[in-house]
Parts: structure tokens; C-alpha cells; sequence
């Protein structure tokens, strides 16, 4: 027999290298003499921004090996679709046409699209420009700084783990529509658990391992059956919306908007979750054989696509059955049996699922990317960004945020968890049109210090004005306060565009209409995220509290250690901000593909 002890002493050592292999973790001294220095370390993190160069070339090369380049704009839009159309058309739609909105419930999908395409555009240039799997990771920092990313890459975590449960957790809904039963029926009771906790749902934690397993396997694989089943999927829809209609009342529709124009917003805020899921076809950009054609028609296709969907649902279900009759846990099934179709119920149902199983695939294959990325920087430990050599896909990401969706899904309601997902995605999205303004008008070295300073002023100026109109709607039913705060925001981004230059332009595709487009992002996020309830405030700033713990005692002082290392490596020669951009575009496409597709500037 070996000395157990000799055996112990490389598995620790293998442990350390791939969870805290930085210079701060090396004993208990040298973590202290870190944390001492916590202050002058979180300033130089709070100032310092990646490049473009080093998120598409550097960091990848910290997975050891290179995830294939197998998609293309077909493969995009099918996984846009498959991860946006599920769970919110088939469950949400129900509950807040119910709780909120009543028939006006198109407008609040409606309203909720449109705030969401503001944000595909963003998405579409950052994720052309920088094709990683971070996604907005990546993008923020590029252009805010490690400490903002880091940030979002919190909510990025929290969002992915929520969303992965709530699917599930609407998943076991419809499937016990197809056996005739209520949802909670198929679920453990647990009286000394809190409310909205107390419902166990082994099912959810079923189908999250097994679409995990899948997503571990191939993304080639994954995206061929998602399209295939995602096709089938949008079948099933538009048989509902037709034989829907057929058995429309129009006394249904009436009255339109029992809840006011406020309920509108509110149930906007909420359905904002079922268009989420197309930051997930960004994260696949560095897995896309061309980019710049690409992403745009992947992203801009499937979220059109979607929108469109969403709106022909939400009217046929209130054409079918009044309101206030509505079920919450599976409107469609329940409005066809109301009709006499039950035979429509079970299609409807099997359609749900076929469509929630998409999302939850898809789902697991972005999350997996974005958590990739995040540890490629070390901010979370390196163990994650390893990338399988045989399946060419970060296992051990994929397994892990599938555990953590697990876990949730088994306590938590779907209202708990859409109202909490929502508000991070809010803000996230709200960020990167931020940075989109920052990308465009912002260059260390290239702009002058009054420049900054204005785009500093103009960019708070316009966050500040599209809060006290988000917390104006809030709390008043008058309307002094948009006289103020309307012109504030209008004002700002006109001077934006008068008086800062644009220093750069996108070298591919581009968002239209800059700032106004970004700007106009940024207010209606901010917007939505005042019509959120004040419990989904008080669990995001308990998240946001628990997050900067962690990156105080560890994420700081590892991403500080590996940014030191890489600043210490020779360089070999200077070059221009232009030469590396082209040297960057050199490693995605040939000049020539470059030339005949886009023309030269």
C-alpha cells in the first residue's frame, strides 16, 4: 500500500491550479498581504479595460482547446428562437393577461419587444466586433472596465441559473396538463417551508440533468435537433393561433385595458422574461463560421420572429377565453378545454413542452459559454474555462450552472423566479447600451480629456433623467414630472451627438441612429425595471451584496494577479489602434472574404 499521504499532496497541488492558481492564494501570508491591498488593487481593476484583441485572442487561449466553428446564420436563428419561445409565450402570457393587463396584454408584449430589439442591436455590434463566448461579459469589459464587468458577470450567472429553472418549473405545468392533472399535483408539499418555496418539483431537476447531458455532448449536435424540434415547435404555434381564432369572441376583447395603462407596463416588465434568451445566440459567436454575416441575421431574424409570435398568442388566448377566466399555470390547454376542444389541450400541451425542452437545451448551451469566458479572467476560478478536447464544449461549466439550475428549480415558484430574472436582465442590457455609447464615442489616448469629461456628463445625465421618469411612474399619477425629466433626456442625447465626436466606426455592422438608439435602450430598460415589484429589489440587492463579498475577498485579487502577469509579458512591436483592429479581423476572416463581402472603407 502507498502512503496515502504522497497521493494527497499532488491531488491538493492539481486542486490549487485549477481553482486559485494566482500568486494571492499561494500561502495564508501572501492572501493576507492581498487583502491588504484590497483598496489600490480595486481602483486599478475599477479603471483597467480589456481590448478587443485580447478577448478574441488572449483569453481564448486559456481553455487549452478551441471550441469549433460549426454554426451559421440557419443554426442562429433556430437557437434564437428555441431559447426566446417557450416558457413566457406559454405560461406568462396567461398569468399577467390574467393578474395585469387583461386583453392589452399584446401591447405589453409589445412594449416588452421593443425594449428588447433596442437591445439586439447593441448585442448585434458587440458581438460581431468581439465574437467570444462571454457576450456581454466581454463587451462591458472592453469598454467599462473590470469592475463593471465583473458586475454583470454576477447577474449573467444569477440569470442563467434562474432561467434554466423557471423553464423547468413551467415545464412540469404542462406536463401535467397532459395527464389531466394540476401542476402541483406533481410536486411535494412541504408546509414548514416558506410560501412560493414549499412546492418541490422533482420533474424540473429531471429534465434540466437531461438536457444538460445533451448539451455536454455537441453543440453541432444540439443545434441540428433544436432547429429541427424548434420548426415542429413554431407548428404547433400556428395551429393554435388558427384554430384559436376560430373559436374567437370578441366580447372577450372588451373591456381592453381593465388595469389602466399601468398594468400595460407592469405585465411588460414581467414579460420582458419570455424574450429573453438572444444574448445566448452572441455567446455562440465564437462557435460561428462567419460573424459578420451571420450574427446580424441570426439575432435581428429570431427576435423579429418572436415578437410576432408573441403578439398572435397573447390575442388569440384573450379572443378565446374572457380574462378573467384564464388559468395561470397553463392558459392554452385550459382555453381549448373551455371551448370543447379537449383534444386541442393535449396538442397545445405537447407543443409547450417541446418548446420549453428548446429552451432549456439552448439555454444550457449559452450559459456554459458565458461562464467560459468569465473564468478565462480568473474572476471565477479557472476550472470553468476548460474546454473538453474530444467534445469540443466547456464541460465543466455546462455541468456546474446545471447542478445550480437544479437546486433552484426544485424550491422556487415561477413567479419568484421570472420577477428576479427580469430585473438582472434589465440591468445588464442596460449596461451594454451603455458601452455601445462608450465603444462609439471613446478611445484611451485618442479622446481629450473635455471629451471625456462631456460623454461622462451626457451618459449620466441620461441614466439619471431615464431613472426619475422610471421613478416618477412609479409613485405619481401626474405628469409635471415628464415636463421636466422628458427635455432632461432629450437634451442630453442631442448634445451627446452635437458636441462628443465619434472616434470609432463599426469596421462590419453597426447600430443605426447613434446615440439616440443606444440612449433610447437605456431609458426603456431603466423604465421597465420601475414597473418591477419592491421583494424582486430587495433579492437583486442581497445578490449584488453577496457578489461584491466574493469579489472583494477573491475575484479581485485573482483577476488583479493575472492581469499583472499578462502585463509583464514582451510585447513584440507597438501598433496603431487601426493595425490591431485589422489584426483582429484577420483572425476571424480572410482580407479577401472581407473585401468581397463588405467592400473596403
Amino acid at each position: 500500500m502507498g502512503d496515502p499521504i504522497k497521493h494527497e499532496a499532488p491531488l491538493r497541488g492539481l486542486i490549487k491550479a485549477q481553482f486559485l492558481p494566482e500568486e494571492s492564494f499561494l500561502s495564508w501570508q501572501s492572501y493576507g498581504i492581498a487583502l491588504s491591498q484590497t483598496w489600490p488593487r480595486f481602483w486599478n481593476r475599477l479603471r483597467a479595460r480589456s481590448s478587443d484583441y485580447d478577448e478574441v485572442v488572449e483569453m481564448k487561449a486559456r481553455s487549452q482547446n478551441e471550441m469549433k466553428r460549426t454554426l451559421n446564420w440557419w443554426d442562429l436563428i433556430w437557437f434564437g428562437i428555441g431559447s426566446v419561445v417557450g416558457a413566457g409565450i406559454f405560461v406568462l402570457t396567461g398569468q399577467e393577461a390574467h393578474r395585469a393587463a387583461g386583453p392589452a396584454i399584446v401591447l405589453s408584449y409589445a412594449a416588452a419587444g421593443f425594449t428588447a430589439m433596442l437591445s439586439v442591436f447593441c448585442y448585434t455590434e458587440f458581438a460581431v466586433e468581439i465574437p467570444v463566448a462571454g457576450g456581454s461579459f466581454a463587451y462591458l469589459r472592453v469598454e467599462l472596465g473590470d469592475f463593471m464587468a465583473f458586475v454583470a458577470a454576477g447577474n449573467i450567472i444569477l440569470e442563467s441559473v434562474i432561467g434554466g429553472a423557471a423553464v423547468a418549473r413551467s415545464w412540469t405545468g404542462y406536463f401535467a396538463t397532459l395527464f389531466n392533472h394540476q401542476p402541483n399535483q406533481f410536486r411535494i408539499h412541504v408546509p414548514h417551508l416558506a410560501h412560493n418555496f414549499n412546492q418541490l418539483d422533482p420533474i424540473a431537476v429531471l429534465i434540466l440533468l437531461i438536457t444538460g447531458a445533451m448539451a455536454v455532448y455537441s453543440t453541432r449536435h444540439t443545434s441540428s435537433l433544436n432547429w429541427i424540434t424548434s420548426l415542429l415547435h413554431v407548428a404547433v404555434i400556428l395551429f393554435t393561433v388558427i384554430a384559436g381564432l376560430t373559436k374567437a369572441k370578441a366580447s372577450n376583447f372588451t373591456p381592453f385595458v381593465p388595469y389602466g395603462v399601468r398594468g400595460i407596463f407592469n405585465a411588460a416588465s414581467v414579460l420582458f422574461f419570455a424574450y429573453l434568451g438572444f444574448d445566448t445566440v452572441a455567446t455562440m459567436a465564437e462557435e460561428t463560421k462567419n460573424p459578420g454575416r451571420d450574427i446580424p441575421i441570426g439575432l435581428l431574424g429570431s427576435m423579429s420572429i418572436a415578437t410576432v409570435l408573441y403578439c398572435l398568442m397573447a390575442v388569440t388566448l384573450c379572443l378565446l377565453q374572457k380574462y378573467t377566466d384564464i388559468n395561470d399555470d397553463a392558459p392554452f390547454s385550459s382555453a381549448f378545454r373551455s371551448v370543447g376542444w379537449q383534444w386541442a389541450q393535449y396538442l397545445v400541451a405537447l407543443g409547450a413542452l417541446k418548446g420549453m425542452t428548446t429552451v432549456l437545451l439552448v439555454g444550457a448551451v449559452g450559459q456554459a459559454r458565458y461562464v467560459t469566458h468569465i473564468a478565462r479572467t480568473h474572476m471565477i476560478p479557472p476550472w470553468f474555462a476548460l474546454v473538453s478536447k474530444s467534445t469540443g464544449t466547456p464541460v465543466n461549466a455546462t455541468v456546474v450552472m446545471v447542478l445550480a439550475s437544479c437546486i433552484i428549480a426544485f424550491f422556487s415558484s415561477l413567479q419568484v423566479l421570472s420577477n428576479l430574472l427580469s430585473i438582472s436582465t434589465l440591468f445588464i442590457f442596460m449596461l451594454v447600451a451603455v458601452a455601445l455609447l462608450v465603444r462609439r464615442h471613446y478611445i484611451a489616448g485618442q479622446t481629450s480629456p473635455r471629451h471625456l469629461n462631456l460623454l461622462i456628463l451626457f451618459i449620466l445625465l441620461i441614466i439619471f433623467s431615464s431613472i426619475g421618469i422610471a421613478v416618477f411612474w412609479a409613485v405619481s399619477d401626474g405628469w409635471i414630472g415628464y415636463l421636466i425629466l422628458l427635455p432632461v433626456w432629450l437634451l442630453s442625447t442631442a448634445c451627446l451627438s452635437r458636441y462628443v465626436p465619434r472616434v470609432r466606426s463599426p469596421q462590419i455592422w453597426g447600430v443605426p441612429f447613434v446615440p439616440w438608439l443606444p440612449a433610447l435602450a437605456i431609458a426603456t430598460n431603466i423604465f421597465l425595471l420601475g414597473s418591477m415589484d419592491r421583494a424582486s429589489f430587495i433579492r437583486f440587492g442581497l445578490w449584488t451584496c453577496a457578489m461584491l463579498v466574493y469579489y472583494l475577498l477573491f475575484g479581485l485579487h485573482a483577476s488583479y494577479d493575472t492581469a499583472s502577469e499578462m502585463s509583464t509579458k514582451p510585447v513584440e512591436s507597438e501598433e496603431s489602434e487601426e493595425g490591431q483592429n485589422m489584426r483582429l479581423l484577420s483572425c476571424k476572416y480572410s482580407v479577401v472574404e472581407l473585401s468581397d463581402r463588405f467592400g473596403s472603407e
